[in-house]
């Protein structure tokens, strides 16, 4: 016999190879209407699977969180369906499910465009509509391969070939169509329901290589229900007018090239709203970081000693030194990260136990090898600047630092409007580097750090495990953030090293006089600088708050016998310490509010005869079509008190 544990607690036994379906018909009827697949030890599996050991057991409903996942894998093969019954001579490869939805890629001649999609969304419904059946069959390699080379789907025996021998091949049908599938799916099609989308096509290497044949891949969505769908699109469609890329064309900030595929080309805007980032960094460091610098480009052998050169070389960029005496020839690299300078500071002289903590920051340029098809915006580069430090410390001082290092990131992330996050803790790895006490010291006092964390946030801030997802050198905080339209962005991270001191042989004096290597605390706040204001751009649509406004207030003359009146303005408002211009154009008014709107100018100054006259101004604020008249001194006197960044105000 074997033991079943119930999510209530309750012990059952039950003939071994007894399936989910029957535990659940055994217990309701209403049960197995209900259940969509079942977990044994928290592992999702289909509930027409036969149990043969003792476990946990637990029964899905298709709201269940967890069954999101299963709707879209099976939604994923109804469209593969759906997409060879309308055009019977395309040959599918694979369709996983991934962040907020699902892709298939198809071979086909005349490549897929969204005209297709009434038609095949048409055909899935049919589909869904059958309720058919979900089931499972175990076929020998051979068996499978005469199935797909009848069928004369070349693509699927080249993925049989890459299964390992003595792997079970596992089919799944639907009705009388079949594919090669680890599974799990739920118990038939009709539970997918009708909440899906196809949402756009792409073209996509087979297997990610360019020498492959190109393939056609259809991207959709699917919810369990349709108010999740619709919130879904109406994100996506705020996301697209919030899309960084456009807003800053529209707002001057910057721009992308071939000639430097990767890197940005800052505009006099967008590198003000950089410096203006930089500087609020700087400030919230001086305290209690020393900044350094170290050098872009250095030999291969520092590079080698780190153990980059050996795992990470594919990812660099490098050079070598010319010149007519070959004899000096050397290999540089330009530096992915800053660690290892940073620990070159550190050996610079001796150190002691009462030296430590040591903190160092840099505004670190790096350069990493990004594939052309990843490269996006801001978001995604090949050359960034990190706002990058490193604190060096004993293993006693280690708790303190991450709290230290945990109150500094939330006071930032909250003067940027972000309040609500997650914080997971990565631990040990499979492959890792240090001894296992270490490790259980690291993760011990990080565990204590993460429950401190959740504790003092009010419920802002949930926390979690990532179960072996630690970098091989030591344990890690990940700090994802929600914007303003709810989407998540991973930033901020913690990590312990018990690696890159000892490679490099960097060690302090303690008390007794023995040389003790230094804990090492990698943190970054925003990351890559560049990919913090790409989020920044988005989650504030632009429309910054006035300390961080790239341009703070255009004065505009109604007529051009004002443009002195409104050079005074400007002038008063530079002494102000406002970033401020005239536009004397000889524009309309209207025309140069509506130009100044949509590059998210955040205040306005209108002023004519009158304004001049009794020395006032016409304000209006972005987003409003509201008017106020205020005497100059005051407004500016406003303006300068609304300018201060949020770290020093009062």
């Amino acid at each position: 016999m074997i033991t079943l544990i119930f999510p209530d607690g309750a012990q059952r036994e039950f003939a071994p190879n007894i399936t989910g379906f029957q535990i659940a018909e055994g217990i309701s009827k209403s049960l197995v209407k209900r259940t969509v697949a079942m977990t044994l030890d928290g592992v999702v599996t289909d509930l027409s699977q036969s149990i043969s050991v003792s476990a946990n057991i637990e029964f899905l409903t298709r709201e269940d969180p967890r069954a999101l996942e299963l709707i879209r894998h099976d939604c994923a093969h109804v469209l593969a369906e759906a997409v060879q019954t309308l055009f019977p001579a395309t040959q599918v490869t694979i369709g996983p499910v991934i962040e907020n939805g699902f892709f298939y890629d198809f071979f086909r001649e005349a490549p897929f465009t969204p005209d297709d999609f009434a038609n095949i969304e048409k055909k899935m419904r049919e589909i869904i509509a059958r309720d058919l059946p979900f089931t499972r069959e175990v076929w020998t390699r051979e068996r499978a391969k005469a199935h797909f080379e009848t069928k004369g789907e070349a693509f699927k025996i080249k993925l049989i070939d890459a299964i390992p021998e003595g792997q079970d091949l596992s089919m799944y049908a639907q009705g009388e169509w079949m594919d090669l599938c680890r599974g799990p799916h739920m118990t038939s099609t009709g539970k997918i329901g009708s909440a899906f989308k196809l949402m756009k096509v792409a073209g996509a290497y087979w297997r990610g290589d360019s020498k492959n044949p190109m393939l056609t891949r259809i991207y959709a969505t699917a919810f369990a229900n349709q108010a999740d769908l619709d919130a879904y699109m109406l994100q996506i469609e705020e996301a697209e007018k919030r899309d960084h890329r456009k807003l800053g064309r529209e707002m001057d900030l910057f721009h992308f090239q071939e000639e430097g595929p990767g890197t940005v080309f800052w505009h006099s805007k967008g590198w003000t709203l950089f410096q203006q980032l930089t500087a609020y960094m700087r400030r919230r460091l001086r305290r209690d970081y020393d900044e350094v610098n170290a050098p872009q480009l250095l030999d291969k052998s520092l590079w080698e000693t780190s153990g980059h050169w050996g795992w990470y070389k594919e990812n660099m960029f490098a050079a070598t030194s010319a010149g007519e005496n070959t004899a000096d020839e050397r290999v540089f690299a330009l530096k992915p990260m800053n660690c290892p300078g940073h620990v070159q500071l550190f050996k610079h002289g001796l150190k002691s136990y009462r030296d430590l903590p040591i903190r160092m920051a840099e505004f670190g340029v790096v350069h990493r090898y990004e594939p052309s098809g990843a490269l996006h915006g801001l978001m995604r580069v090949r050359g960034f600047t990190q706002d990058d430090a490193h604190i060096f410390c004993t293993d006693d001082q280690m708790e303190a630092e991450c709290l230290k290092i945990n109150e500094l990131m939330l006071s930032v992330y909250a003067h940027f409007g972000f309040d609500s996050m997650v914080v997971k803790l990565s631990t040990r790895p499979e492959k890792r580097v240090g001894s296992d006490a270490l490790w259980d010291r690291a993760e011990s006092v990080m565990t204590r750090v993460l429950e401190k964390i959740e504790m003092q946030s009010d419920g802002k801030i949930k926390t979690g495990i990532n179960e072996g997802e630690g970098a091989f050198y030591g344990p890690k905080f990940e700090y994802t953030l929600r914007d303003a339209i709810g989407r998540e962005w991973q930033c901020g991270t913690t990590q312990v090293d018990f690696n890159l001191p000892e490679r490099f042989g960097a060690f302090y004096i303690e008390a007794d006089g023995s040389k003790q290597p230094p804990v090492m605390i990698h943190r970054a706040i925003c990351g890559s600088m560049e990919r913090f204001l790409g989020i920044l751009i988005e989650s504030y649509a632009g429309h910054f708050p006035l300390w961080l406004s790239p341009e703070q207030l255009v004065v505009c003359p109604i007529v051009s016998d004002m443009n002195e009146y409104a050079h005074e303005v400007t002038e008063l408002a530079f002494a102000a310490g406002l970033r401020a211009r005239a536009d004397v154009r000889n524009e309309k008014i209207s025309y140069k509010v509506r130009e100044h709107s949509l590059a998210k100018v955040p205040v306005i100054f209108a002023v004519g005869k009158r304004e001049a006259e009794e020395r006032t101004v016409t304000i209006r604020r972005l987003g409003s079509q509201e008017q106020t008249v205020m005497p100059l001194v005051e407004a500016l006197k406003m303006l300068e008190r609304e300018a201060v960044p949020p770290d020093l105000r009062g």
